[in-house]
């Protein structure tokens, strides 16, 4: 028995399994900060496909419409290495010379000198960009839809007291309708937190690849077989971790509904 305790005490607490807890914090920070940019992005979309020109409602149409006909994976690989690129290219176009170029072997970068190592802290900055960029999509429809629900009469008022069109904006309309964007909201929510399995398609070591790379049939040459396909029980964790974030955001979500339905009218989701 106590030889098992053992056993198990230094298998969950050595260095991989370490690794792997402390790439927790990766889907952590990609889900909050890609839910901040949705939300920006959102409110950007919204309020362009509110505008009184013609050009602002075009631009916030195509970005709600083209975005959310992406799939989400295509999305995910295509920015961060169209913007990696994109970067690199501007670079040479300062740094490269006609000798360097000619000496470049590799297709891409144009040169040595332009080439841009990228991290595990730039690759989650993007794709947090992407989550926001793509989920932002989805929101700017619900922003928009919830902008539409406030009552015309709260706006008016509003212009009646002498507010300018900025302040009916931001002041009122914009403060009325989380009462109604929320329910939406937290759909959108949920969709990043899923998609934050796809970090390991960006190279990436988050949950995901540390719990196929543990699970997968462990030897030692001076033991042998550790264990065989450990695999379902570590995404079973993963399972019990999403499930657990769902929860915790239904709550929070729930206390955030009950706080801006203070003082609406009773037909208002609270």
């Amino acid at each position: 028995m106590s030889e098992d305790l053992a056993f198990w005490a230094g298998y969950i607490t050595n260095g991989k399994h370490l690794t792997w807890y402390a790439s927790f914090q990766f889907t952590v920070y990609a889900a909050l900060l890609g839910g901040a940019l949705a939300v920006v992005f959102g409110l950007t979309g919204a309020t362009l496909k509110n505008s009184r020109f013609v050009g602002f409602r075009l631009i916030g149409s195509t970005y709600s419409s083209i975005v959310r006909g992406v799939p989400d994976v295509l999305f995910f690989l295509f920015f961060p290495l169209a913007f990696e690129q994109g970067v690199e290219w501007l670079v040479s176009t300062q740094v490269c010379s006609v000798e360097s170029i000619a000496a470049q072997t590799a297709p891409w970068p144009p040169c040595r000198e332009a080439n841009w190592f990228l991290g595990t802290t730039e690759y989650l900055l993007l794709a947090s960009v992407s989550l926001g960029l793509v989920y932002g999509a989805f929101a700017t429809n619900v922003i928009h839809g919830a902008m539409r629900a406030v009552p015309a009469g709260q706006l008016e008022a509003a212009r009646a007291y002498g507010m300018s069109a900025a302040q009916v904006l931001w002041r009122v309309h914009i403060r009325q309708m989380w009462v109604y964007a929320l329910p939406g909201l937290s759909n959108v929510w949920m969709l990043i937190v899923k998609a934050t399995s796809l970090l390991s398609l960006l190279q990436i070591a988050d949950i995901v690849l540390w719990a196929d790379r543990l699970g997968a049939p462990n030897f030692l040459p001076t033991v042998g077989l550790v264990h065989d396909d450990w695999r379902w029980r570590y995404y079973l964790v993963l399972f019990v971790f999403y499930i657990l974030v769902t929860w915790l955001s239904e709550r929070a979500f729930e206390a955030l509904m009950r706080r801006t339905g203070r003082g609406i009218l009773s037909e208002v989701p609270a």
